[in-house]
């Protein structure tokens, strides 16, 4: 029986021939990484442990991106503690100020993360670099300490589910149509613990933006980790950007998979993950005029230059925003941000009546840059959609693509672009 490409990188990174599902592993980790909120917890626990160095200054990646810049006196103290930390143990990979970025977006970005890779993060959203053809999952901040430590992680190896993506893709539907759909499909727990494989001829046409938007959201299906296969397109992608070597992996024919889903993709039309789960799908053609106070085009999930341009365009076309809509758009890291100026986008947003954020998470998770009061609705390109999760418990948030949200903060309400 063969392997599939998340055994095969596990196994690799254990020192074994093989592994299988189910089996307690202590795989090498290439990369911990943590941020503002979950490192200083990581950092005590680290010295809880008696320890004096980090296992490589090298494999650590803290990034203080979710509060950034920092909205009081709190954030502001668990930066300084985690600089400290830094300094203290030279490690090489701390962004903060006008350095830092969205943690997903980033670490690919600057190479730092590569295929073939064994990473965690003490952020659930750490699955994003399967779109690499990485392991990548979230796992605790004591998980991260112990990791500082040895340099290595526990887990039990997951079965893998494969999602084969045939057909083609209909017009302004996106890699994070996609992944709603697969997640409206499947529900919150339908792939929990288990790799989430994508294959098929769609995936071979899709862009690495794409391809990180549908990794960043497997955890809203309850999988440990999201993966694709690296072809050209990931070999364009890592070659220029890859401080160390990478290596492909790809899984055996005779691979053993739990289940085989076969998505049509002809089928998805532009979709909006209605409150409270991002189960809770819906085509938007299907959705009564629903009006909004907000919208967020940015974070892990569709922050990237990709992304920007697509809003761009839309917002061009209807020249103006809502008056009555606050938009904020909000690059993912700041080579993002460069280069949207450069491109004529940010002058695009300006000129409409968006607001232009620096990097950062915040909005995402109700830290700041863009809370919602309530009743207040927002259509937003994040990853989650839980009860209070940008504000007030009474507000709403709707998830969809940057097309999407783009063409609501135009109109006022949840629209889709052939409006405009």
């Amino acid at each position: 029986m063969g392997s599939t490409i998340t055994e095969k990188i596990l196994a690799a990174h254990c020192g074994k021939k093989i592994v299988e599902p189910g089996e307690f592993i202590e795989p090498k980790v290439d990369i911990a990484l943590s941020n503002d909120v979950t490192a200083p917890l990581a950092v005590k626990e680290f010295r809880k442990s008696g320890v004096k160095k980090v296992f490589d200054k090298n494999k650590i990646a803290l990034v203080m991106d979710h509060f950034t810049p920092n909205k009081d006196i709190l954030s502001a103290e668990h930066v300084k503690f985690v600089r400290e930390f830094t300094k203290e143990q030279k490690i090489k990979h701390y962004y903060e100020g006008g350095d830092v970025g969205v943690e997903h977006a980033i670490l690919p970005e600057k190479g730092i993360v590569v295929s073939g890779d064994v990473v965690i993060g003490a952020d659930s959203h750490t699955c994003t670099y399967g779109a690499l053809g990485a392991f990548s999952t979230g796992v605790g901040s004591t998980d991260i300490a112990a990791a500082m430590a040895t340099g290595k992680v526990w887990f039990k190896v997951p079965n893998s589910l494969k999602f084969v993506l045939t057909g083609r893709l209909n017009k302004w539907v996106s890699g994070k149509d996609i992944i709603l759909y697969i997640i409206g499909l499947i529900g919150v727990d339908g792939a929990l613990y288990n790799s989430m494989e994508f294959t098929g001829p769609v995936c071979k046409k899709l862009n690495m933006a794409d391809r990180f938007t549908i990794a960043n959201m497997v955890i809203e299906a309850g999988g440990k980790n999201g993966i694709f296969t690296p072809d050209e397109i990931t070999e364009k992608y890592v070659a220029k950007r890859a401080l160390k070597k990478y290596k492909f992996y790809t899984s055996d024919k005779d691979a053993k998979y739990l289940e085989t889903l076969e998505i049509d993709c002809y089928k998805i039309l532009p979709q909006v993950a209605m409150p409270f789960l991002p189960s809770n799908t819906k085509a938007v053609k299907d959705v009564k005029k629903t009006y909004i106070d907000q919208v967020v085009i940015g974070s892990c999930t569709n922050g990237r230059i990709e992304d920007l341009r697509i809003a761009a365009a839309i917002i061009k076309k209807g020249k103006k925003v809502n008056p009555n809509i606050r938009t904020l758009i909000i690059p993912a890291t700041p080579q993002v941000y460069s280069q949207a100026l450069e491109e004529g986008l940010l002058k695009i947003f300006i000129d409409a009546g968006a607001i232009i954020s620096a990097p950062t998470c915040g909005p995402c998770l109700g830290g700041h840059m863009g809370i919602l009061a309530s009743g207040e609705k927002c259509v937003s390109t994040t990853n989650r959609n839980f009860v209070g999760r940008m504000g007030h418990v009474e507000s709403q948030v709707f998830l969809a693509n940057p097309a999407v949200a783009a063409a609501s903060a135009i109109k006022g309400y949840i629209a889709l672009p052939d409006e405009i």
